[in-house]
């Protein structure tokens, strides 16, 4: 019984060590295609994950655009993310990883699964389900804290404690205020929030900078009118305009 208690404590302590070295990263790179799938951005998965990280505060950046030269002159500030598919016959499943300079897998999540059978709704919800191990994971300038719920790093992997400030206010940062991520898909986009949750659909027209809209309760049109994006729709035989902060 003591020694089945000794390795019980000794796992609790290793996966609070590897999730605030975890943590303790400002960088996070999103590769633009993962492994498992054939196309960019398939069924909008890698958009997904960069909004789901910045939402937690990191800066992300998908592996073929700019870097800046901090991370470029040493890439092991940044963390990398990679996802697994391990699917079964009716269920689909994905393991997000981040990984540093050297390969190595400082965390993971659990394994998120979904029956869905269409592929884009299966997916989605299967790494979305894996999202929920970071849950309360994130970064904060100055202020590293970690998840309580993903899976510690192998036991080789190096780790170190970070002390966490327990009363300090997290930042509000621009996700937080209702920027919307558009993803794509067949006919047109779906615009998520940084929960992230799809918010509303737009379906593509003949006009540029125009879509038939709808966000569950109501349709409508997005349209851009002086570089800023806009909502409309009719309500009580009143036409309402709402502005939208959108990131394509």
């Amino acid at each position: 019984m003591k020694r089945y208690l000794f390795i019980l404590f000794l796992a609790i302590s290793f996966s609070v060590q590897a999730q605030s070295n975890a943590a303790n990263y400002k960088y996070i790179i999103v590769p633009e295609k993962f492994s498992f799938l054939k196309q960019i951005n398939q069924y909008g998965l890698n958009t997904l994950t960069k909004a789901f990280f910045e939402e937690k505060g990191f800066t992300v950046y998908f592996d073929n655009s700019e870097i800046p030269e901090e991370i470029a002159t040493d890439r092991c500030k940044a963390l990398v993310v990679e996802v697994q598919e391990n699917n079964s016959m009716f269920v689909t499943n994905l393991t997000l990883l981040l990984k540093d300079c050297k390969g190595t897998v400082v965390i993971k999540s659990k394994a998120g699964k979904s029956r869905e059978k269409e592929y884009e709704t299966s997916y989605n919800m299967a790494l979305r389900d894996a999202f929920t191990s970071f849950n309360d994971f994130k970064y904060v300038a100055g202020n590293p804290t970690a998840a309580t719920n993903p899976t510690p790093a192998p036991a080789n992997v190096a780790v170190k404690t970070v002390p966490v400030p327990v009363d300090q206010p997290i930042a509000k940062t621009e996700q937080q205020e209702g920027l919307l991520y558009a993803q794509p898909i067949s006919n047109g986009y779906q615009l998520i929030d940084a929960s992230p949750k799809i918010v509303m659909t737009l379906l593509k027209t003949s006009v540029e900078d125009c879509y038939i809209s709808s966000n569950g309760n109501g349709n409508g049109v997005v349209l851009k009118k002086n570089g800023t994006w806009f909502f409309e729709y009719y309500k009580n035989n009143g036409l309402v305009s709402e502005k939208l902060s959108i990131k394509f």
